[in-house]
């Protein structure tokens, strides 16, 4: 049986040295010109678009593409064509397309075996099919205290995902998924979660799910960027004469010295216990403010006056 060359490229209405993103933007413009959905008892639309969806099941695939290339140069002049060696024996007839008028031509056939493309055409009624794709992405908002991301870990959450109802009609449904948490998050950060996301058209695989972060905000701690701020409060005199004082990490509490003459608002740094990891790790810093308790006697009070007059000290500058 003889089996006539189809000029791809010229169906196409591209170059035969054509990049992969012109073949893809000179498809699409035919599907959207001659789509049986939008030309209706329109056979001649049908053909081209069943041509143009052949076509580019084989350029699109390098591997397709090369084979069509190495053979074709000799059924340029739309000579009868010979199978390739070793495909001699090849059923050339019809079938491999979804039945009915739209299988794929026996030059297809004959090259790449039976059809598998990316569109079909249901049998009899010319109804278009789409193959199974992978379905959308999705994204929710995750909320975790600073000691989750700080720590990391496995954490239990629940999610609401898009599913078929009875009858086929869509709905929406709860499901419980355990996440691990990569210790150091930060806030914007994102998590994947493979194949947890919306599902793929014509029963393909699901799309992904990304969990972006969110923290909490904390009693105690202030995040900037991969840092952790905490406030320590000082009495005037642990300020003057230096001090020993507890100091909370999430770590846990740590014991650091203040040095005499420290100043409210001063900041000291404990290195590689903020957020982030390796290199990028961050610190916390503990920053001073000095509390001054309330003059309510007296007593308290000629105390201060008397350390007034025995200090020579001017907080201000101007």
């Amino acid at each position: 049986m003889s089996v006539k060359y189809k000029d791809y490229y010229k169906l196409l209405g591209v170059a035969r040295s054509a990049s992969k993103e012109e073949i893809s933007k000179a498809f699409k413009k035919l599907a959207r010109k001659h789509h049986p959905d939008l030309n209706p008892d329109n056979a001649e639309s049908e053909k081209k678009f069943k041509e143009a969806n052949e076509a580019y099941e084989v350029l699109k695939d390098p591997k397709k593409r090369k084979m069509y290339d190495q053979y074709g140069a000799d059924w340029e002049h739309g000579q009868n064509f010979r199978p390739p060696p070793g495909q001699e024996h090849m059923n050339f007839g019809g079938g491999g397309f979804g039945g009915g008028g739209g299988d794929f031509s026996d030059f297809f056939e004959t090259i790449f075996g039976g059809g598998g493309g990316g569109q079909q055409f249901g049998g009899g009624g010319g109804r278009f099919q789409q193959r199974p794709q992978k379905g959308a992405d999705s994204e929710t908002v995750l909320t975790l205290t600073l000691e989750e991301a700080y720590k990391g870990g496995t954490k239990s959450i629940s999610v609401q995902e898009r599913a078929t109802g009875p009858g086929g009609h869509p709905m929406v449904q709860s499901k419980n998924l355990d996440v691990n948490i990569p210790a150091g998050i930060k806030e914007g950060q994102k998590i994947r979660l493979a194949n947890q996301g919306s599902p793929g058209p014509s029963d393909g695989p699901k799309g992904d799910l990304y969990l972006k972060i969110r923290l909490a905000p904390h009693a105690v701690y202030k995040v900037k960027e991969n840092n952790l701020i905490v406030d320590l409060a000082l009495a005037p005199w642990e300020a003057a004469l230096g001090a020993k004082v507890k100091v909370p990490t999430l770590d846990g509490m740590i014991e650091m010295n203040i040095p005499a003459g420290m100043g409210s608002g001063k900041k000291m740094r404990v290195k590689g216990r903020g957020l982030g990891a390796g290199a990028k790790k961050g610190d916390q810093f503990v920053r001073v403010m000095i509390q001054v308790p309330a003059s309510d006697s007296d007593e308290v009070k000629k105390l201060w006056e008397k350390l007034s007059e025995k200090i020579d000290f001017t907080p201000r500058s101007f």
